[in-house]
């Protein structure tokens, strides 16, 4: 892995909080670097870009790139134009998709610097998505069950409520349910439809290393009855694979595996399944299938 750090620095009118988020999506391509960001927000004159483009001097010749989002044309031409003349890597965020808008709609962008980007109706859906998650984190609500559109169950520590919300981020309507050895689920679990069932498996090892750390944090509470001995894990962990096929869901295990990566592969098990039954997954507000309904 390589020791330098690489500086991005973000130049926006507004917060930058748009350029962050695809700078961070950016940079996590490319994990053998160690990268810095360093803001220059709310950049309304010409002083104040000229001020920004001082700091990038200073840069030049270091491992430095630009990234903006700038409404107004002439900050957007005095940036690009430093960056140039510096020999700096720069993208502009804002001026590519504008540009494209305008064609598309026929009309002119507003140029209006730091307005605000307005709540669509998914925003609503997300949140009542994750407050649904929350409500009913390790099956709290059995009778809520009915409510969902995916069900993750799995031992303790496998992934379960990470999992859950950021699937409710998403836009689904999800709950999870902890499969424990000597403690049968709730009834509600067997009338799910079986296609809205994911179960959720981890590498014993890595569950132990989990675990050992929780069990530490909690000053060794949790330790007696097998929570952090490997041998008691894998009995647990044969144990929950056992309700899990007798509840006929696939299995996705969770180790090593990205949270955005396993909310993906869960959505298109769910998805798949459905449709092999007739169904449909919900798709939440603002998101659009290219597929074609069930016959």
């Amino acid at each position: 892995m390589s020791a330098e750090l690489l500086e991005i620095h973000i130049v926006a009118d507004s917060t930058g909080e748009s350029a962050v988020r695809i700078a961070r999506a950016a940079v996590a391509q490319f994990p053998e670097h160690h990268f810095t960001f360093v803001r220059h927000r709310r950049l309304s004159t010409v002083e104040a870009m000229l001020k920004v483009i001082a700091t990038l001097r200073e840069r030049a010749g270091k491992p430095t790139a630009v990234m903006y989002t700038l409404v107004n044309k002439e900050l957007a031409d005095l940036i690009d134009g430093a960056c140039k003349e510096l020999g700096l890597p720069h993208a502009d965020l804002m001026t590519g998709p504008m540009v494209a808008l305008e064609e598309l709609t026929g009309t002119p962008a507003d140029m209006v610097p730091m307005r605000p980007v307005g709540v669509e109706a998914d925003y609503f859906v997300r949140m009542s998505a994750i407050d649904f998650a929350v409500r009913n984190d390790d099956g709290a609500l059995p009778e809520a069950f009915a409510e969902c559109d995916i069900c993750l169950v799995g031992a303790s520590r496998s992934g379960k409520t990470p999992l859950s919300i950021y699937l409710g981020y998403l836009g689904y309507k999800v709950v999870n349910v902890p499969l424990v050895p000597g403690i049968d689920p709730p009834s509600q679990l067997f009338e799910l439809e079986r296609w809205r069932i994911v179960g959720l498996t981890i590498d014993a090892e890595r569950l132990l290393m989990i675990r050992s750390q929780r069990v530490k944090g909690l000053g060794g509470f949790g330790n007696k009855d097998g929570y952090a001995d490997l041998a008691k894990i894998y009995d647990e962990l044969d144990e929950v694979g056992r309700i899990q096929r007798k509840l006929s869901c696939p299995i996705l295990d969770t180790t090593g595996v990205a949270l955005e990566e396993a909310a993906a592969r869960i959505i298109d098990m769910v998805d798949t399944r459905a449709k092999k039954m007739g169904q449909r997954l919900r798709k939440p507000a603002g998101t659009t299938s290219l597929s074609p309904p069930p016959a």
